[in-house]
């Protein structure tokens, strides 16, 4: 990494909702290592001896967000490094080898000012270019809209998008126009103070109404494209799902998902550990039928199902957020995208037809 390029390590979002397919929670940028006749002194004092370009307030900011670690753990700003401390810099993507270009691509654009956009991302659309996906993506589509703004940079992580929702899941996305208001809102994510509600489409009908689930999450070590629940405290990271049931449709229940932590796929794998996979989430099981009749015209209909929402079933509908200038407390809501809307309605006349026979 380049000394001057400490900017970049501003904070991203670093409670993921769901990332890229395949891709990992957080990746290095920066690697020192202290000396054994290292005197103990702060984190942010030891890096602007070894980052003589950044700021203390910058660094500062950065372990605010989560992205000053020691021994693989986040610290913050005070941390005292020790003699052969491993102190790092993490961040949830990859340095990028290829530079972003913008490409003419439709946004469904909710909000909009001068510090700020808030996005509706249609299913299908991967966010951040990554291996196999360097086009077509949402942060190219940003890079076109904004390529007549001269503060803007696609490819300086210091601005551009604040978290980050899974290709084949729809809803709304927070992108930061400035540095100022990067750091500020990725403050909120990482200090759980913003407010995101899903809904999703799950398998069978859960026995509560409401429920919280509490558990660690870490990479699956049989399935390294999944996720998975651990019970040991030491492994993976604490993550927390609140869920409420909305409509219980036959062998299918609607469910508000709210987070309160953001790990890789957590809506996906606790929704999975209750036992109620997301509909169709080919990834963890929710593509075959796991409720229901074994009758070819169930199976049939089923099959239909997929075919009207040919993705798991999950919608960010909801996000609220401080606005990082103002101090405004901004909500927005983003109705059920059309497959969804269609497969809910296929559940519901099915149910009707059934209770009329």
């Amino acid at each position: 990494m380049m000394i001057d390029e400490i900017d970049e390590l501003l904070n991203e979002d670093l409670d993921i909702d769901d990332t890229a397919e395949g891709e990992a929670s957080l990746y290095e940028h920066f690697r020192v290592v202290a000396d054994k006749g290292q005197e103990l002194v702060r984190i942010d004092k030891f890096l602007m001896d070894h980052l003589p370009h950044a700021s203390r307030n910058r660094i500062q900011k950065s372990a605010e967000a989560g992205c000053l670690h020691v021994n693989g753990k986040p610290v913050k700003s005070n941390y005292r490094v020790k003699p052969r401390d491993i102190v790092t810099i993490m961040m949830d993507r990859p340095r990028m080898s290829n530079d972003i270009e913008p490409e003419d691509i439709p946004l469904n654009i909710v909000y909009e000012d001068d510090d700020l956009m808030v996005i509706n991302k249609p299913a299908g659309m991967v966010v951040h270019p990554g291996c196999g996906n360097y086009h077509g993506t949402l942060v190219n589509a940003i890079a076109w809209h904004l390529r007549d703004n001269p503060n803007y940079d696609p490819n300086d992580p210091g601005v551009g998008l604040v978290h980050r929702i899974d290709k084949d899941t729809s809803g709304l996305l927070v992108v930061a126009k400035t540095p100022d208001a990067k750091t500020a809102l990725g403050i909120q994510f990482f200090n759980k103070t913003t407010k995101r509600h899903y809904n999703a489409l799950v398998w069978g009908a859960l026995k509560e109404n409401t429920g919280t689930i509490r558990s660690q999450i870490a990479r699956n070590p049989h399935d390294r494209l999944q996720m998975a629940v651990f019970t040991d405290p030491a492994i993976g990271k604490h993550a927390v799902t609140h869920y409420k049931v909305l409509e219980r449709i036959g062998y299918v229940t609607l469910v508000e998902c709210i987070l309160e932590t953001g790990r890789t796929h957590q809506i996906r794998v606790h929704m999975k550990h209750l036992g109620h996979p997301l509909f169709n989430d080919e990834r963890y099981g929710g593509n075959e039928v796991l409720k229901g009749t074994t009758s070819g015209s169930y199976r049939k209909f089923v099959a239909n199902c997929f075919d009207t929402c040919p993705r798991q079933a999950l919608h960010a509908r909801t996000l609220g957020f401080v606005h990082p200038r103002t101090g405004e407390e901004m909500f927005f809501t983003s109705e059920l995208p059309t497959d969804m809307v269609a497969l809910l309605d296929r559940w519901r006349t099915y149910v009707e037809g059934k209770s009329e026979g």
